[in-house]
């Protein structure tokens, strides 16, 4: 077989900023280099490389294709690990899943690792292709570090091509979609696929604050679509007030409008989450590993799910944009869907896949704010 460079070759590492350089390989990141060192956060610099909407895109007449990676894989610890899976599209809609398990294991509570299995590398690898020549995407797991260290096909390769308009979607957990069955089946990928979009994913599980650095990346970045799913993260660690929050997500939008003022942009606010609809964060897991709402809920300064919804409609109205629209959270999921919360807090796959269904009909729909055609 054919080893294909990662870089300077045929192949578009696509959904990822930089490709960081190891001793054995490259790690695809969504955030530039210069963000790292305002990640004062170790969470989110353990999340930030999870490569939640990256790709491989190339064209081949190959009947195989194998992929080289060291995969290090998370799990909550009061749960069982998610499944992880590389997925390949061929020819945009045939779907092969592979799933990886040889790889490093972090269990993780409150936010940091404490246990680690060491794995070892694996080869994916997907054949009976045919000779045909195909376009080619294969999607990363979006919840898993992935040290790509060799890409090969049996047969020759070309440049793939990205669709026309790129979509840069930024967001929690909840757009992360580490439960979801694989990578294309995370909300922001299906709606991806559906609509025909270049997907930038943003999302940062437990890392939705309005970080500025973020923002200036949404600003520097080309855009033709731009949506923020806000404020889950900052009640789950109650790191802003009704007096702070509002005054963030307006300069989020500031910056981000610096660089593009009139791509269309949509704020969305959180999915239900029962515990915190009507009591103030922080949240934290108890002994089944459930989220509960743990704060008080002082009126007029305290978010509560139902406050901050009111902040962010509020928020996106007064600022009389035409290109900016609104969607709450509980039209992609609300109280007749908690069931469906596995943890009080995060969807099951099917959930995320309800989420994707009912995001492209309000979004892009007939009446939707960025409907097609």
């Amino acid at each position: 077989m054919a080893e294909l460079p990662l870089e300077g070759g045929p192949v578009t590492v696509a959904g990822a900023l930089r490709l960081d350089r190891t001793a054995t390989g490259l790690v695809p990141k969504r955030l530039p280099a210069w963000t790292e060192v305002q990640m004062t956060d170790p969470y989110m610099r353990m999340v930030a490389p999870r490569p939640a909407g990256v790709r491989l895109v190339f064209r081949t007449d190959a009947d195989a294709i194998e992929l080289d990676a060291h995969v290090t894989r998370f799990r909550n610890a009061y749960f069982p690990a998610p499944p992880v899976a590389f997925d390949l599209v061929v020819d945009g809609n045939q779907v092969i899943s592979a799933p990886a398990g040889r790889g490093d294991l972090c269990s993780v509570a409150a936010g940091a690792v404490v246990e680690r299995i060491e794995g070892t590398p694996e080869t994916i690898r997907f054949d009976g292709l045919g000779r045909d020549w195909k376009d080619i995407e294969l999607w990363l797991p979006q919840a898993s570090v992935v040290e790509l260290r060799a890409l090969r096909v049996d047969g020759d390769a070309a440049p793939g091509v990205l669709p026309g308009r790129r979509w840069i979607h930024y967001g929690s957990s909840i757009s992360h979609c580490a439960e979801a069955y694989g990578p294309t089946r995370t909300w922001p990928a299906q709606v991806a696929r559906k609509a025909g979009l270049d997907l930038l994913c943003l999302a940062f599980s437990g890392c939705c604050q309005l970080d500025p650095f973020v923002a200036r990346t949404i600003r520097d970045e080309p855009a033709d679509l731009i949506s923020l799913k806000v404020g889950i993260n900052v009640l789950n660690l109650d790191t802003m007030k009704i007096r702070t929050f509002g005054p963030a997500l307006h300069g989020f939008l500031d910056t981000v409008r610096e660089g593009h003022p009139d791509t269309p942009l949509l704020v969305v606010s959180p999915i239900i989450c029962p515990t915190a609809e009507d009591r103030a964060g922080p949240t934290a897991q108890d002994e089944r590993g459930t989220y509960v709402a743990q704060g008080d809920s002082v009126p007029g300064a305290s978010l509560t799910l139902r406050a901050m919804r009111e902040l962010i409609e509020e928020v996106v109205t007064v600022r009389a944009d035409p290109r900016l629209s609104y969607l709450d959270g509980t039209a992609l999921l609300g109280p007749a869907d908690a069931a469906g919360l596995y943890d009080g807090l995060h969807p099951d796959a099917d959930g995320y896949l309800t989420i994707g269904e009912r995001f492209h009909e309000r979004v892009f729909g007939p009446s939707g704010p960025w409907k097609e055609g």
